[in-house]
């Protein structure tokens, strides 16, 4: 079962996902970045550009979900290094570091509450991210244009793809298609119907939304909103 909570952390959520049955469906793209702990563990889920479908056994997860553009700065490593990736935090942070916050969040009672203070933390130590991003994504997740969303923030569009890739692991457009999607799923998975989420979303229409729904879930929309 999911479950999630906004954290202390403006803009992230913290969240824990408990196994049921034979297991979750895909984790779709949305823009973000996730600190992860499962099993001893402690990972860092890249942006994602296509469905990512966990492998082995269904098992417990606890995580922070971080708001778009911000993990980079947080982690110290340009998102487009970690595209489509789940990597060991041993990979990024020195091996003795992560080992001490290993043994802590093993230790807590709550490892989704450990983890968001590991990310409080950080945050204190590290500088704040650019507000220019947290514009764009709110430009981009309401629909507007990425030509003019640019030339609003004041940033030409080959300078707005390269801070792109090192904030979010792509440019501008696929991140507008991505936040475009998640618009989409939550006004199909209210009941609106298809025809007017496509729409509503910002879609040419309900087939140019079925292709992106493939493209980016890898299954059609009504799979999807039937658990896979």
């Amino acid at each position: 079962m999911y479950a999630e909570r906004a954290s202390r952390l403006t803009g992230a959520v913290v969240w824990t996902n408990t196994p049921e049955g034979a297991g979750g469906g895909p984790v779709l793209p949305d823009g973000c970045m996730d600190l992860l702990w499962s099993e001893g563990r402690l990972l860092v889920a890249g942006p994602d550009t296509r469905p990512y479908v966990p492998e082995g056994a269904p098992r417990f997860w606890a995580g922070v979900r971080f708001f778009p553009g911000t993990a980079p700065a947080l982690l110290g490593v340009p998102a487009h290094e970690l595209r489509d990736l789940r990597v060991e935090l041993a990979d990024l942070w020195p091996a003795s570091r992560v080992r001490r916050l290993r043994d802590r969040v093993e230790a807590a009672p709550d490892p989704a509450t450990a983890l968001e203070d590991i990310a409080l933390e950080r945050a204190e130590r590290t500088t704040a991210p650019d507000p220019l991003l947290h514009r764009l994504v709110e430009r981009l997740g309401e629909g507007r244009p990425v030509a003019a969303t640019a030339a609003g923030l004041g940033i030409g569009t080959r300078a707005l793809h390269r801070r792109c890739l090192g904030a979010f692991g792509y440019g501008p457009k696929t991140l507008a298609r991505i936040l475009r999607l998640q618009r989409a799923l939550a006004l199909a998975r209210a009941g609106t119907p298809y025809a007017e989420t496509a729409v509503r979303a910002g879609y040419a229409d309900q087939p140019h939304l079925a292709r992106e729904v493939r493209a980016l879930a890898g299954m059609p929309l009504g799979q999807l909103l039937a658990g896979g």
